[in-house]
């Protein structure tokens, strides 16, 4: 079936933006059941994946009759990232590896639709009888694995026993989704009960869905080839597969802006100032996709989260349909929604009483293109005190313009961002929001770059200078435009010297609100079509160091290189005698220090045979003849980056000053536990005076003398 002419006829999905909102996960269309064509599958079809990749190996070793193939697959990770499509779509190729002609999968889907609608934890499918030709082959299937049972037996307890009877039979596979809470459950389970086998299996899993340096291969599991787990979470959809094909969130955003599911061209209801419509257009332009995925994989990086297909499934749906709930958004059509708001707008250049309805409505309309939804952080506190201003200067029943900021700055408290990718997007703005963009970072415009500090001294001056500038360099869209001549207008009435006479000051406070809140727009509307945010450089850097994982890299070397000279003093390694962790040092004549020679810091090799490609880099730091692994996260490497750049060292973060002084603490408890270090000392008390071994005996000396 043509899906594009699916979705185009009546008796379909309707066309987009309005189909868009089935996308959000808190949906039908975002959720989805096994072997429930009725259910969630916005993309309508199956993103390839490296697990998927692997999931087909499988299914082609498991039917060929291969020896030393897992027999156990568990599926690892928490809900929306794509458990329920893969063991589906595995189901489907190992019901054609067999040859099963329909039968396997048709078997278990009426499993999971019986009668009485209760559907099993464990499902189990004669498979090798279904199969042409037939052979031994029993399919267990747990697609939740945290549902109990009857009789208080618990979803650990099942999981322990349905592990320990997969890994003794040689006639069947078990394929089960799993979260990680369920699995820390099963292995207190297996402990408190003394099963041995199974707490060992269960802590392997355990070591191996983790982010840990030393992490045993996941796929087959180190010490147990008949087992395969594979940690959903630990991987990017937002970068191209092993096989170099496209990234699945490039393939769900290409759907997105498939021009064929929209409304034709003319048919909007909001016409040409359709903000949905307009988005559609921007992001079905290379840079701007591009710039988009770029933002998504940095949030990534810079925070360590990952984006699930459930999140990227309704960040799309939010950025080109709307939240679809809340004052200020539309609660229909999409496309009907704009038409009312620019209604509303044209009641208010009419003019009479600002209401709230028409007053907001132009800040609406802009507030919903994608790239202010994106960062749709204002500062709502200020909406109190813009009030009382307004009113002030008797502006309450005049300016439009000014209470339609109120309304929309009252209106960013809550609500306008769907609750399941709210603190997503309130992480992405505190790391990536261009309006906090250092003023030398150039913009590619009409005419030639732009430093963003060219735009803020315009908009400082008024905000009409920096929208002619603006408009000159075709930077904005038409919405904004309109906005921005309306709140220019409003800071040249508050210039009026006639009604700055009244209250100078509330004037002043508004003036300098709008042309921040001017700045800002524009700022956003630019940066975020080109990816232009904060310590872009530092995150793009970044990036190509955890690529480089395997620890080869010049970068990576380097910042090796750079952690070691904070973790020692010059040539020596300071270990305090006087104070334990998270203690403040004493004065330095009443301090007693251990020194020793410089620890050495080196990349750290990832070894990803058989594991997610890493996700973080690790450095060593020197202990002996061992070494104690650190990770490299963002925040580190940002302030070593910028150290590098003049800052000083008593001004990094405190999450980093943290982490350093972490591994001294580790470093310090090894070394003065080591023999070799016991024997030969080196301790220096106070600033005068220091005491080291010499033929046997400990000999103190001051200020170069002996005593």
């Amino acid at each position: 079936m043509d899906l594009d002419s699916t979705a185009a006829a009546e008796s379909g999905p309707p066309p987009f933006p309005d189909g868009l909102l089935d996308w959000a996960g808190n949906r039908g269309g975002g959720v989805r059941r096994l072997f429930d064509a009725r259910s969630g599958r916005p993309g309508e079809e199956v993103f390839e994946t490296n697990l998927l990749h692997r999931l087909r190996d499988w299914v082609s070793r498991l039917s060929a009759g291969e020896e030393g193939v897992p027999r156990v697959v568990l599926l690892v990770g928490g809900p929306g990232n794509g458990k329920t499509e893969a063991v589906e779509a595995t189901v489907g190729q190992l019901d054609v590896a067999l040859g099963c002609a329909g039968r396997l999968a048709a078997s278990l889907s009426e499993s999971y639709h019986p009668k009485s609608g209760i559907v099993p934890r464990l499902i189990t499918v004669d498979a090798g009888a279904l199969a042409s030709p037939q052979r031994v082959l029993q399919l267990g299937v747990v697609q939740d694995a945290s549902v109990g049972g009857h009789s208080g037996r618990t979803a650990a307890m099942l999981l322990v026993e349905e592990l320990d009877q997969a890994i003794s039979a040689t006639d069947s596979a078990y394929l089960c989704c799993v979260n990680r809470g369920v699995l820390d459950d099963a292995m207190i389970h297996a402990i408190d009960t003394s099963l041995g086998r199974s707490q060992d299996l269960l802590e392997e899993i355990a070591r191996a869905v983790s982010l840990a340096p030393d992490a045993p291969a996941c796929w087959p599991l180190g010490g147990f080839p008949s087992v395969a787990v594979w940690p959903m979470d630990a991987e990017s959809l937002i970068e191209p597969t092993d096989k170099g094909e496209e990234a699945p969130a490039r393939k769900i955003l290409r759907r997105a802006v498939e021009p064929t599911l929209w409304r034709e061209e003319g048919a909007c209801a909001a016409g040409p100032a359709c903000p949905f419509c307009s988005s559609r257009r921007l992001l079905a332009s290379p840079r701007e996709a591009d710039s988009l995925l770029t933002m998504l994989r940095w949030f990534e990086l810079g925070t360590s989260k990952r984006w699930t297909f459930r999140d990227l499934f309704s960040l799309v749906s939010y950025l080109l349909a709307g939240s679809g709930s809340g004052h200020g958004t539309q609660s229909s059509d999409p496309c009907t929604w704009a038409a009312r708001m620019i209604e509303r707008d044209m009641e208010a250049a009419v003019g009479g009483r600002p209401k709230r309805e028409s007053s907001g409505a132009i800040f609406w309309l802009v507030a919903a293109q994608y790239q202010h939804a994106l960062f749709n952080r204002w500062d709502k506190r200020a909406a109190a005190s813009l009030l009382r201003d307004i009113r002030e200067l008797g502006l309450h029943d005049q300016s439009p313009t000014a209470m339609g900021l109120y309304y929309f700055l009252q209106s960013r408290s809550g609500g306008h961002v769907p609750a399941m990718i709210a603190p997503l997007l309130d992480g992405l703005v505190d790391l990536l929001d261009p309006a906090m963009a250092s003023p030398d970072a150039e913009v590619a415009l009409w005419g030639g770059a732009v430093r963003f500090g060219e735009l803020d001294t315009r908009f400082s001056r008024s905000v009409r200078e920096g929208l002619e500038f603006a408009i000159s360099r075709r930077a904005l869209s038409t919405n904004e435009r309109l906005l921005l001549e309306r709140l220019a207008a409003l800071d040249e009435l508050l210039s009026n010297p006639k009604l700055r006479l009244k209250k100078p000051t509330a004037a002043t406070r508004i003036q300098r609100l709008v042309r921040d809140f001017s700045c800002r727009l524009a700022r956003r509307s630019i940066g975020a079509r080109q990816a232009i945010v904060p310590s872009a450089v530092t995150l793009e850097t970044f990036q190509r160091v955890v690529a480089d994982a395997d620890g080869h890299g010049h970068d990576l070397r380097e910042i090796a290189n750079q952690v070691e000279d904070l973790l020692n003093n010059g040539h020596n390694f300071d270990v305090s005698l006087t104070t334990t962790f998270g203690q403040p040092l004493p004065p330095a004549r009443r301090r007693a220090t251990l020194v020793v020679a410089r620890r050495r810091v080196a990349p750290r090799y990832a070894a990803h045979e058989g594991r997610p490609r890493p996700s973080i880099c690790f450095l060593d730091v020197e202990l002996g003849a061992t070494a104690q692994p650190v990770a490299l996260t963002y925040e580190l490497f940002k302030a070593v980056s910028e150290l590098d750049a003049g800052l000083s060292p008593a001004s990094l973060p405190r999450g980093v000053l943290a982490l350093l002084d972490t591994t001294r603490a580790r470093m310090s408890g090894w070394i003065v536990r080591d023999r070799e270090v016991r024997e030969r000392p080196l301790i220096l008390l106070g600033d005068a005076m220091s005491i080291e071994s010499h033929r046997g005996h400990f000999v103190s000396t001051k200020r170069g003398a002996r005593r």
